[in-house]
């Protein structure tokens, strides 16, 4: 019998979940054994999942659970560098030489365990399978507007937090944006035909932002980019890759520049593919926004789990595209799961010392 088990999210500001009472129900069905972890966070709570026939386990128990349990969860582990015995699904950020993955996979390789990483969960023709990408671009094109409205207020941008709904978030976005008194921004959007780019265009035409849609066809050529300087706001959606060319170079904190936020929805500035080389670290709810240049100000946003500000809207719809995939752990070594497990290996064998 194939055991999930679910666990708790321990990174602060995280309350998605991969998959709903409805799912689990399913998967029972189906013949599955499901635990969840109780969470203090999670935005479904854990009597829903009881209700839908699972076992409820204590919060961050996972460590001790079966040999045979599958762990399920979204982000980071807690990074206390000990052995990882068991096989893992979650966002592993790994495979692309972050100083974090390499210290994950060395977690792995000591422990025997295995990563199924979501973000490598691909069909036979390398696309994603599930994603949250709407919900990333629709919330960091959020945040980056919030950012340009602090800026016109002679400040920076405060914490965000989660919303309880998409109406909330934008009734109170429309109204920061009204009080600057200031016509809306320009803004330009690379990736605007993927899932992250339409969230994030989307976003903007609901607030009236002008936007200019790019995609492959705009950025085949390598650059340079200056038109991306001629907008206030840039807002990157694609997931950087060898050959990815270099949309914001070091040098675009300079004066002369109409550019005044970057939102990297893509987030992945300490991986040597990134795009933007105007700052090396990622932001978070209570900072959001990292101050590259002052004069005129230059703010680049870049939260990495930005879906969690719409937590109920984006664990629904990413646990509607993930259970069709769920249902084929039990044949976990072929299919997408096999795919996934083969990234996996390759990249331990490849791990230094």
């Amino acid at each position: 019998m194939t055991h999930l088990w679910v666990r708790a999210e321990s990174r602060p500001n995280e309350d998605r979940v991969g998959i709903t009472p409805a799912g689990v129900r399913d998967l029972v069905a189906a013949g599955f054994r499901v635990t969840v972890e109780d969470s203090r966070t999670r935005v479904i709570p854990a009597a829903e999942y009881a209700a839908a026939g699972a076992t409820i386990a204590a919060e961050g128990s996972w460590r001790a659970a079966p040999a045979d349990a599958i762990v399920f969860g979204l982000k980071e582990l807690p990074e206390d560098e000990s052995p990882l015995t068991h096989r893992h699904i979650m966002f592993g950020h790994a495979f692309k030489g972050q100083p974090a993955g390499q210290v994950l996979l060395r977690r792995f390789r000591a422990g025997g365990g295995r990563l199924y990483d979501l973000e490598y969960l691909l069909d036979e023709d390398g696309r994603r399978l599930a994603a949250f990408g709407y919900w990333a671009g629709f919330a960091g094109a959020a945040v980056a507007l919030k950012c340009w409205a602090a800026q016109a207020r002679g400040g920076i941008c405060g914490p965000v937090a989660p919303y309880p709904g998409r109406a909330a978030l934008t009734d109170e976005l429309r109204a920061e944006l009204d009080a600057t008194g200031q016509p809306r921004p320009r803004a330009i959007v690379i990736g605007a035909l993927g899932r992250v780019g339409t969230g994030a265009s989307d976003l903007c035409a609901e607030m009236g932002v002008r936007v200019t849609k790019w995609d492959m066809a705009e950025t085949a050529h390598g650059g340079p980019f200056p038109e991306i300087l001629l907008h206030e706001i840039f807002l990157n959606c694609i997931l950087a890759m060898p050959g990815t060319p270099v949309f914001v170079p070091a040098d675009a904190v300079n004066p002369g520049r109409a550019l005044r936020v970057i939102g990297d929805i893509a987030c992945d500035p300490t991986s040597e593919f990134s795009p933007i080389k105007v700052y090396d670290r990622t932001t978070d709810w209570a900072v959001p926004a990292l101050r590259v240049a002052q004069t005129p100000p230059l703010d680049v946003t870049a939260i990495d789990n930005l879906p969690s500000m719409l937590p109920r809207e984006s664990s629904e719809d990413y646990a509607r595209q993930l259970l069709p995939v769920l249902r084929g752990l039990s044949a976990i070594d072929a299919g997408p799961w096999g795919r996934a497990a083969a990234i996996f290996d390759t990249h331990l064998k490849g791990l230094s010392a």
